[in-house]
């Protein structure tokens, strides 16, 4: 079977990279195409699948082209991903809001400032829906001849991929969305064009897909976190000694790893705030803690602010594991440390996989991007959660003497059966994701769905914002979006909204 997957960039191959393979040993022919590049080694991820497989085969997309409404359906799209954050359920999550506002046009937020609001929503939905698609999707998705479409992340703010399911639904093509990660369901954009299926990790994201998107259960497939397989029953690739001389550590006592978060923009630095934990811990009346060794792992996507004063009390160190040589070096600083820190990272779950105790401080500078997001939330609450939670630093430091003593902690067993391998800890996710891949591509092709009538008639309306948005002394204030944060006052009261609903969970 010809299977035709799209991501926004490269680097989202990595989650699936277990599944292209399992589906090109099986035969069929995997075509990886992205809408852009970025520097995170995603190219070179892919292509070395297709050195291994002469069935995986790499290229760009059409969307890589500016074309004639590429503005115009990016500002809509931002805009009605906007409106979504109006929803009562996000009122003490105000960063996920004001990360939608900040990113929309000046002309859609006037129009969404209008009253009757979800008339207003319902008019931007129908002419964004009447947006002719970007020039050379259906000619790539004919070109392709591919038996399904999967789409992944669908959800990013603005995102262009929904011409790619607009086009295969309108030419009988089945597609799938596959979820990315835990959070893409809950704090991203809105499914607005549905797929014919929706690939998630376990009952938790199914409810979410209903939840917040309204996505009917029978469309919605549950396969575990294939992305995740790659640490069970691994095997560290380097003793403990050898790899805390790779590392830059002292081998002669255990080590504490702390795994940096991505954090959303604006957000405090961590790099700040790790130095402030380091001190707290070497100043510790402990013996036991003061003596363990510190590895901080930056992320990838926050690496700048390591830059200048070196770490005082522990050691940097760690690259993208998007190659087997930082896979291993990750893995093994996963699985030789006596336990795992961090605010909110998925290297908190892949601690807990690797069964190590996870610990993390609920710091209030982090609020938002740790009680102030639903998914975080998982970590607190599926199984019992397995993080050994704190709320301020000497509470932190007392649990970290505590385990350095030798006193138990949380079990990881109850979320990683239920969160990760929903069918068990013995049954791996990739070889079920490559099955409901096999059935979507098998199955009797939908009946095409041709442009309905009112969108052709909705046309002219969007040619005349396209006009208008080069209009010289229009066009400034008439892409750009807001260049002024939430007034201080809204963003006051959404704190305190925060805060209160904090004190009563």
């Amino acid at each position: 079977m010809k299977i035709l997957f799209i991501a926004r960039h490269f680097t989202y191959f990595r989650n699936f990279d277990s599944v292209i393979e399992m589906l090109a040993e099986r035969g069929h022919a995997i075509h990886l195409a992205a809408d852009r590049d970025e520097a995170q080694g995603g190219r070179a991820l892919v292509e070395r699948l297709a050195a291994r497989h002469p069935s995986v085969t790499v290229g760009d997309t059409p969307i890589r082209e500016f074309g004639r409404y590429t503005r115009v359906a990016r500002a809509l799209r931002l805009g009605l991903d906007y409106l979504r954050y109006s929803d009562p359920r996000y009122e003490t999550m105000p960063k996920l809001r004001q990360r939608a506002y900040e990113r929309t046009p000046a002309f859609v937020l006037a129009l969404a400032r209008l009253p009757f609001r979800r008339i207003v929503t319902r008019l931007l939905e129908a002419i964004e829906a009447a947006v002719p698609r970007q020039h050379g999707v259906d000619e790539f998705l004919i070109e392709q001849q591919a038996d399904v479409l999967l789409v992944t992340p669908l959800i990013e703010l603005g995102s262009p991929q929904l011409d790619y399911v607009r086009a295969a639904r309108e030419r009988g093509i089945r597609s799938a969305l596959c979820v990315w990660s835990w959070d893409h369901l809950s704090s991203k954009a809105l499914i607005r064009v549905l797929p014919d299926a929706v690939i998630v990790w376990n009952e938790i994201q199914k409810e979410e897909a209903a939840r917040f998107h309204g996505i009917a259960s029978e469309r919605v497939l549950v396969t575990g976190a294939q992305c995740f397989d790659r640490w069970f029953d691994r095997r560290p690739s380097r003793s403990r000694e050898e790899f805390c001389r790779r590392a830059g550590l002292p081998d002669d006592r255990p080590f504490i790893l702390y795994v940096c978060s991505a954090l959303f923009r604006g957000s405090p630095s961590e790099s700040a705030f790790v130095r402030e934990w380091l001190a707290a811990i070497r100043s510790a009346d402990d013996s036991a803690l003061q003596r363990m060794n510190v590895l901080v792992r930056p992320h990838p996507q926050r690496v700048d602010e390591w830059a200048g004063a070196p770490l005082a009390g522990g050691t940097l160190w760690g690259s993208n594991p998007t190659d087997d040589q930082g896979r291993a070096d990750y893995f093994d600083s996963l699985y030789h440390s006596a336990a795992v820190v961090g605010l909110n990272t998925s290297a908190l779950v892949e601690a807990a996989i690797v069964d190590r105790p996870v610990f993390t401080i609920l710091a209030p500078q982090f609020r938002d991007n740790q009680e102030g997001t639903f998914h975080f939330h998982h970590l607190l609450e599926v199984g019992d959660g397995f993080l050994n939670v704190s709320r301020s630093l000497p509470e932190h430091v007392h649990q970290l003497g505590a385990l350095a003593r030798g006193e138990r902690v949380k079990s990881n067993r109850a979320f990683v059966e239920r969160f990760i391998r929903p069918r068990g800890a013995a049954t791996a996710a990739t070889p079920v994701f490559t099955d409901v891949v096999e059935r979507l591509a098998a199955g009797a092709r939908p009946k095409a769905v041709p442009t309905p009538v009112w969108v052709l008639a909705l046309r002219p309306l969007v040619f005349a914002l396209v006009v208008a948005g080069r209009i010289p002394f229009l066009e400034r204030i008439y892409w750009n979006p807001a260049k002024f944060k939430v007034r201080s006052s809204e963003a006051s009261r959404q704190t305190a909204k925060a805060s209160e609903a904090t004190q009563t969970s």
